[in-house]
């Protein structure tokens, strides 16, 4: 008689299968007295019957003391700045602000109002394409003429470096060149 391999697999596998819900109801060994204490100490605690939480799990939280270094995200020492990034936006309105600029605007918002009016003064008499008047992430159409900054913004300015502009009324767009996204706008206010 020649040996059938698929019965002879399924005959192990029975016996394994047949085995397995047999060892896993066989009683553990039994423990140490010592260990056995501690085991029903241990279920005898609010945490260890029937899957209960730690009593202190809803423990009061100690308040903050009037001494607490961050108060609503700001450091809280003489002389430190109220208004700085690291503030988040739910205390701070002008984080809240910078929080909805794209990414490239991000860059130009930080020009400080001297060199933002630098920029007006020098491109508003440039010749340009005209353009109606747009927001910082308004993507420009085709048809709006971009000239490429002048190199003497960009040495008064290095982050206009790469950027292109037009004119939309009393307003300057700085325009990003690959997506004709409009990522600054400069006005004749300081």
């Amino acid at each position: 008689m020649g040996s059938d391999p698929v019965r002879t697999s399924a005959i192990v596998a029975a016996f394994v299968l047949g085995l397995t819900p047999a060892l896993a109801q066989q009683p553990s060994p039994p423990a140490e007295p010592q260990q056995q204490q501690q085991q029903e100490k241990a279920q005898q605690t609010p945490s260890g019957k029937m899957g209960k939480e730690e009593p202190g799990s809803h423990a009061e939280t100690a308040k903050p003391q009037g001494s607490a270094a961050l108060i609503n995200g700001a450091l809280a020492v003489p002389g430190a700045p109220t208004d700085t990034d690291t503030i988040p936006a739910k205390f701070l309105d002008k984080n809240a602000a910078d929080d909805r600029l794209i990414t490239v605007a991000y860059t130009f918002k930080l020009l400080n109002a001297e060199e933002r009016y630098a920029i007006y003064q020098a491109l508003k008499g440039q010749p340009a394409g005209t353009a109606s008047k747009a927001d910082i992430g308004t993507e420009l159409p085709l048809s709006t003429e971009l000239r490429t900054v002048p190199d003497e913004i960009v040495v008064r300015v290095p982050q206009t470096k790469g950027y292109q502009y037009t004119v939309a009324g009393n307003q300057v767009l700085l325009v990003s060149p690959s997506t004709r996204i409009v990522v600054g706008v400069f006005s004749d206010s300081k």
